[in-house]
């Protein structure tokens, strides 16, 4: 299925092009208020479990671990997956994250499930 998906920091400024924008992380960013963050939806349960997230702790030896385990709990979590979907189909969703690596983040790894090339 093609749709229009990209991962953003949520420390970048909105933009016009972001379409729906989205929180994937389950602790809202420091130092970003509600109206600078521009969210159409703050959708924290989709968000790697508190316990996943502390292994992984952004690691990079552990990136393919961590997205192996968090797929498996986005695989468990399939009305919120499903929500996330069907917002797809209508036009852009930018993830946003507060993670400092912009290449081994949990919206990476949601970006890589939802598009099927993980």
């Amino acid at each position: 299925m093609a749709f229009d998906l990209v991962v953003k920091r949520i420390y970048e400024p909105p933009a016009p092009d972001d379409g729906q924008r989205v929180l994937v992380d389950r602790i809202w960013p420091r130092g970003v208020s509600k109206e600078d963050a521009a969210l159409a939806l703050w959708l924290k349960e989709i968000a790697p479990s508190d316990g996943l997230r502390g292994w992984f702790g952004h690691e990079p030896e552990r990136w393919m671990e961590f997205q192996k385990r968090y797929r498996a709990e986005l695989d468990r979590n399939g009305e919120v997956v499903g929500q996330l979907r069907a917002m797809l189909g209508r036009a852009r969703v930018t993830l946003l994250y507060g993670a400092r690596d912009e290449a081994h983040n949990n919206a990476v790894a949601l970006a890589v499930y939802l598009q099927g090339t993980g």
